[in-house]
């Protein structure tokens, strides 16, 4: 490798050497500034020397010296994947929240295969559920605030005009509701259907009636969000569930929050309305499997309708 780097120079130094021979000057045929003026033409010469290149795939960068340092060159052909990585992807993060389940689970799942093998295995499919059921995956979130994205995983329950709870002060005027009901394979992480700022958050104690029923919106144990969207007021509420016991929120009142981020979670069941106002036009329908974080629910300044679905 030396020689790569090594030759250009000599190569340089004999062009300038042979130059100032040409010229009449050198160690032999001038003095002291003879040669003075041989080693400053073979400097010129080689600063003006461009730098080789090297050839990788279907681009070429410079050759550098070795006391230099520069990153690898963009690479123009796709990363060939290994098992390894293949492996890797396959794997989902799983959130905090869900540590101390699956520790649980776990312990109980050992405990368990103490006394017998099939407990055992019982309890190991229980904890692989647990697993998955907190899984935190990224997800691909569109940036427009045209749109409104879905806040969680599941099915479209409800398309329709409701008053949104009234303990969000929001009055008796119906907005647009759309209902996302999560089962217990849904992942359960709540996302932000809009941008905004958070003007209130309000907790409120309830039932635990199946999260499907549409009067779970007005009777479950509830957690909703008002976010002052660049389009208005929009209204998140997360329902508990049958299952459901518990409403984690981790957003504050008076902060912000983009689109698709994270603001909370529901364990172990339940649903996410989202109340908009009447400006934005549904591009879901009852039935729909959504996205959270992806799923375009509406879209503000559509002049199209609802669209209509067909089921096969």
């Amino acid at each position: 490798m030396a020689t790569r780097y090594v030759l250009p120079e000599f190569g340089a130094m004999a062009v300038g050497l042979f130059a100032a021979r040409s010229a009449g000057v050198g160690p032999n045929s001038g003095g002291k500034a003879a040669d003075r003026q041989a080693r400053h033409r073979s400097c010129r010469l080689r600063t003006m020397r461009p730098c080789p290149m090297l050839r990788c795939g279907s681009g070429a960068f410079p050759v550098l010296r070795p006391d230099l340092k520069q990153g690898p060159p963009p690479s123009h052909e796709p990363h060939p994947m290994s098992l390894v990585d293949s492996i890797k992807n396959a794997f989902v993060p799983i959130h905090r929240e869900g540590y101390p389940f699956i520790a649980a689970f776990g312990a109980g799942t050992l405990f368990l295969g103490y006394f017998s093998s099939v407990l055992f295995w019982i309890g190991l499919i229980l904890t692989a559920w647990c697993v998955y059921f907190f899984r935190d995956p990224e997800r691909v979130t569109p940036v427009d605030d045209r749109l409104v994205v879905s806040p969680a995983d599941g099915v479209i329950s409800a398309v329709g005009p409701a008053v949104p709870p009234r303990e969000l002060g929001l009055g008796n005027t119906e907005m647009t509701r759309i209902s996302v009901f999560m089962n217990v394979f849904s992942c359960h992480v709540n996302r932000a259907p809009v941008r905004g700022r958070i003007t209130k958050i309000e907790h409120r104690p309830g039932k635990f009636l199946n999260a499907e029923l549409d009067k779970a919106s007005s009777e479950n144990e509830r957690n909703g969000l008002v976010i002052d969207s660049p389009n208005g007021i929009v209204v998140a509420v997360q329902i508990a569930g049958l299952v459901a016991r518990r409403i984690v929120c981790w957003a504050e009142t008076g902060g912000s929050i983009a689109v698709g981020e994270r603001f909370g979670l529901i364990r172990f069941g339940s649903r996410v309305d989202v109340f908009l106002p009447s400006t934005a036009v549904p591009r879901v329908a009852v039935g729909q499997t959504a996205v959270g974080g992806e799923t375009v629910l509406a879209e503000f300044g559509g002049v199209a309708a609802t669209p209509l679905v067909r089921i096969s």
